[in-house]
């Protein structure tokens, strides 16, 4: 039997768990939207986040993609963490701008915005 407790160190060093500022989760679908239209917006998702710097160090921003956030309607639905804001509708032609302004600017997009629950 292997050493748990290494191989999940080895896991939490190999995705700097500890070291992330924010954690976004993003619903792929299949009932808030379209599984295309989800693992289109999660391949968005990784692509703009390690252009904009943000897989590692002070702003790091871990991601995961899930199968239902219990939000089965005008999806892809999206919520970030520590802040607890929870988005609609977040295809991937808004994640661009949603990295930008959230997450880089931490200027949340408003109008896309349906329920905030922060985390202290």
């Amino acid at each position: 039997m292997p050493d748990i407790d290494a191989e999940l160190q080895k896991a939490v060093a190999k995705l700097n768990i500890g070291s992330y500022s924010r954690h976004v989760f993003l619903c792929t679908g299949p009932s808030c939207c379209a599984p295309e239209e989800g693992q289109a917006a999660w391949e968005s998702l990784k692509s703009e986040l390690k252009k904009a710097g943000l897989t590692e160090g002070q702003q790091a921003c871990f991601r995961t993609k899930v199968g239902c956030l219990r939000i089965c309607c005008h999806g892809p639905t999206m919520v970030v963490y520590p802040e607890g804001t929870w988005y609609h509708g977040m295809t991937a032609d808004r994640i661009p701008l949603f990295v930008r302004e959230h997450l880089l600017a931490n200027q949340p997009r408003e109008e896309w915005i349906f329920a905030r629950n922060p985390l202290d």
